[in-house]
């Protein structure tokens, strides 16, 4: 199969040059993703906010000396990985295009693509719609009994679990895509195994939503069960 990028220089590039060109992705990636941790320190407190919000009418405290601090730091690392993140990608795209064939490139820069919506897709439902309800629940009960005082530390960790497990598991779709492309599993297969999915579907539903509340678990079991047969459309459509 002819390469895509046949006539460009790069596909002769000696090894030395090809790590070479490695490298300076690697630099670019790490010089934005400084610059936006350094952006997200100064705003730290205004990210804070945005963190703090699901949890209405929550005190935080601070536990031990310089926790806060150290929070903050974390938040900042963490918010400039995902902000970062579809630049990095993108260098590893400018460095992979050019060894690519037609056939390879027209299939994995869409996939590629299509995997970074999904992660920001999936993080916004985790932060507009999953977290308030699983909140909405934790803080509810028992508070006749207890009034809650939180720890901010506790509170992020909780937060980030969630966010980033949510993320993942909107990685559905791509990773079908990727096993049904790679002829290691068929659409009609995936589809016949809906009811074995449904049932590990409950189970990370249960894992990604640390509370009891069966509401939210049955809101992300059926979010991981519609992502799953999106899957299957989709590659169906992408196959005939």
């Amino acid at each position: 199969m002819k390469n895509v990028y046949r006539d460009n220089p790069k596909k002769d590039m000696p090894i030395i040059e090809h790590l070479g060109e490695l490298r300076a992705r690697i630099i670019n990636a790490l010089v934005v993703f400084i610059a936006v941790t350094i952006v997200c320190l100064a705003y730290t407190r205004q990210i804070t906010f945005i963190l703090q919000k699901p949890a209405l009418g929550i005190k935080f405290l601070q536990l031990a000396p310089g926790e806060y601090l150290f929070v903050s730091i974390k938040i900042a690392i963490y918010s400039s990985i995902i902000i970062s993140s579809p630049f990095s990608i993108y260098q590893i795209i400018r460095f992979i295009l050019p060894g690519l064939t037609k056939e390879e490139s027209k299939y994995l820069i869409p996939i590629l693509i299509g995997s970074i919506v999904l992660f920001f897709i999936g993080i916004f439902f985790s932060y507009i719609i999953l977290i308030p309800i699983t909140l909405k629940f934790l803080i509810s009960y028992g508070s006749e009994i207890i009034e809650p005082f939180w720890s901010f530390d506790e509170y992020f960790n909780f937060i980030l679990l969630i966010i980033f497990s949510t993320g993942i598991s909107f990685q559905i779709p791509v990773i079908q895509i990727l096993l049904g492309l790679t002829n290691i599993i068929n659409w009609e297969q995936m589809l016949q195994s809906w009811k074995y999915i449904a049932f590990i579907s409950t189970i990370l539903g249960a894992i990604i939503t640390p509370s009891t509340d069966p509401i939210t678990q049955i809101c992300m079991t059926g979010t991981i069960l519609i992502l799953y047969f999106s899957g299957i459309l989709i590659l169906k459509l992408v196959k005939e």
